[in-house]
């Protein structure tokens, strides 16, 4: 799950999503748009008003939205527990000599 927050310099809220994915263990990629004004321009003219924002495979969001985070954070721990968690089961030969 690639999650992108495009963020601003002295952004409080840019701050707080920034934290509180990290908090919640949620892996995330920053892009300063004070050092990409072509990306500022496209985000502009998408209707992305204020900082951060926040885009993600299924969602895409303005401000300090914790609510948004907490869901994410859900679905990717969802996510994670799909493709890692690989339950070991005993092969017929394991079982024979286990018995």
């Amino acid at each position: 799950m690639t999650v992108t927050v495009f963020t601003k310099p002295r952004c409080p809220q840019c701050d707080a999503t920034k934290r509180q994915l990290t908090k919640l263990g949620v892996p995330f990629e920053t892009v300063d748009l004070s050092e990409n004004p072509s990306t500022l321009e496209q985000l502009q003219q998408a209707g992305f008003k204020q900082a951060p924002v926040v885009i993600t495979p299924d969602n895409s969001w303005t401000g300090y939205r914790p609510d948004l985070i907490r869901s994410l954070a859900k679905s990717f721990a969802a996510q994670s527990v799909t493709e890692h968690d690989v339950i070991s089961m005993p092969t017929a030969d394991q079982r024979v000599l286990a018995a």
